[in-house]
């Protein structure tokens, strides 16, 4: 078989090529290469007389490349060379055989469906980084080659070149990519927490996604508090940047919450106190953060935003609201004032918080995308779990999303038949004088009585009202108010008065007279705390953990 013939495309390109190259660099040549009689002299003179591109050896040349070189001709791919380099990696090939049996290491890589290809299209196409069976990679490039200038006759020539050391760094540095990853996505999880804390009141939920597949995971977080007297905080956040910074800078905040959180502040002062302490942190990380707190006797969410996205809260039709202003600016940017709103959450209503992740999307403003989502919530239903993952698959939520999306669901769910007996309130106006005292205790034998409570539980909580009355009576100021109430799992009484001044607990000297009310209250109740109100005034709750059944 004559090589030559079969290969006169491939030189014919060189030299044009080359050609080319000499024209741009002597603008003396023609473009066919050759120069005026004037100038011949003189590069002659200067430069070595180079043999025509036709006249080269072209068999000699392959056979040196240190790539692979094979060449096949026909529809059925028939071996016509193959270079030494070539033999020297696979073996002595069968020329003339067809290539599925002459070439069986071009299998495994799926050269020959492209063989094809490029014989029909006349294109070359390139395949990176394939490895072949003897363990090493290639990458091949397949270029279409004729037997003769009029077309008649079409072949391939397979270049192959040996990439392993540059496969092998990049394997390499993919397995540290991801072993990074695997660190980062670690230490995010383990800040977050294990167990969300399940209030009486509330049924919770949440989900956490790493975004992307490289190392630099989000600082993403959601926590669940319980703040006691059936109060719970819920809070979710995000830092600004990726990495172990951002995380590390998360873990810190989220700490600070829950230190915070048992202060029983109203929700723009935890976000005050928060401001401060990421400027101290870091004061070029800033982050965003909703901090809510849910009281079962208000039916309200009340809820402070420092430059966060609105909660959403869906009511028992499927109504969806969207909480409004007012929301400041994000944590660590300082000297802002921020306040707290609210949101009602009646029984039967499920509210949601979330990351950005979730619905900021490239291209896409993103009051869409929280559109978006408000349409997914309005038909949602179920338990938490089930809001979350629907509402995380319905913003097409994938393992190589690019951003980390945090969800918090939580429902107040509305007690019907025999669950509802289980959760009761009963409220008692105080109005003052030496009578309030024997009637507090009165109301509130009746209703420990009516709810059945074994008889020690009912001696505990009348003796805790009758100290929390007469503490109020002796240190608070009108309007005063007595409240019983019954969960599934604990009895709560709180008694509110117009008085701003928080109890504490202090030990009482043998002639003291007073004193001694909240200490026997924190003795005898599983748990006892004390918050001002809204109003000016002050709250002082205690609560017995009910025994099982």
């Amino acid at each position: 078989m004559n090589f030559t013939r079969w290969s006169a495309r491939l030189p014919g390109t060189q030299r044009r090529a080359a050609a080319q190259t000499d024209t741009a660099a002597d603008p003396d040549r023609r473009g066919d290469g050759s120069v005026p009689a004037a100038r011949a002299e003189q590069l002659t003179d200067e430069v070595p007389p180079v043999p025509a591109i036709d006249g080269l050896p072209v068999r000699d040349v392959l056979d040196r490349v240190p790539a692979l070189v094979a060449l096949v001709h026909g529809p059925d791919h028939r071996l016509a060379y193959v270079n030494d380099a070539y033999v020297a990696a696979f073996g002595t090939r069968a020329l003339g055989a067809r290539a599925r049996e002459a070439l069986p290491e071009l299998d495994e890589p799926g050269l020959f469906p492209l063989l094809d290809q490029v014989q029909r299209s006349g294109r070359p196409r390139t395949l990176k980084s394939r490895k072949t069976p003897d363990g090493r990679s290639y990458t091949f490039t397949c270029t279409p080659v004729t037997e003769s200038h009029n077309g008649d006759g079409r072949g391939v020539l397979v270049f192959a070149t040996d990439v392993t050391d540059h496969a092998e760094a990049a394997a390499r540095l993919r397995a540290s990519e991801r072993r990074q990853r695997e660190t980062a996505v670690t230490l995010q999880r383990s800040l977050l927490p294990q167990e969300l804390e399940e209030p009486d009141d509330l049924r919770v939920a949440a989900t956490y996604h790493p975004g992307g597949t490289e190392a630099a995971v989000g600082g993403d977080w959601y926590d669940v508090i319980t703040l006691g007297g059936g109060r719970t905080a819920l809070v979710i956040g995000d830092v600004m940047g990726r990495g172990v910074r951002a995380a590390a800078v998360m873990g810190q905040l989220r700490t600070a919450v829950r230190a915070y959180a048992r202060l029983d502040l109203p929700p723009h002062e935890v976000l005050q106190l928060l401001d401060g302490l990421a400027t101290e942190i870091d004061a070029n990380q800033i982050a965003t953060c909703v901090y809510a707190i849910h009281d079962p006797n208000e039916g309200r969410l009340v809820y402070a935003s420092a430059g966060h996205l609105p909660v959403l809260v869906r009511d028992e039709q499927g109504t969806v609201q969207r909480a409004d202003e007012p929301t400041g600016p994000p944590l660590g940017t300082g000297g802002w004032v921020h306040a707290s709103g609210s949101v009602p959450l009646a029984p039967g209503s499920t509210a949601v918080l979330y990351t950005d992740g979730l619905v900021e999307r490239r291209n896409e403003d993103l009051d869409e995308g929280i559109a978006a989502l408000e349409r997914a919530l309005s038909g949602a239903t179920g338990s938490p779990q089930v809001i979350c993952d629907r509402l995380v698959r319905s913003a097409g939520v994938t393992p190589d999303h690019d951003d980390d999306v945090a969800v918090l669901v939580l429902q107040h769910p509305a007690r019907k038949g025999a669950e509802a007996e289980l959760f009761r309130n009963a409220a008692l106006d105080l109005l003052g004088g030496v009578e309030a005292a024997p009637r507090a205790r009165a109301f509130a034998s009746g209703v420990l009585t009516s709810w059945r409570f074994p008889a020690d539980l009912h001696d505990l909580g009348v003796l805790a009202t009758s100290e929390l009355v007469a503490n109020s009576l002796q240190h608070g100021t009108p309007p005063m108010r007595l409240r019983l109430r019954r969960t599934d799992r604990r009895l709560i009484i709180e008694v509110t008065d117009g008085d701003d001044h928080l109890p504490r607990r202090r030990r009482a000297e043998p002639g003291d007279e007073s004193g001694r009310g909240i200490a026997i209250v924190a003795t005898i109740a599983t748990n006892w705390g004390s918050r001002r109100t809204p109003g000016g005034g002050k709250a002082v709750w205690c609560e017995f953990v009910l025994p099982k059944p």
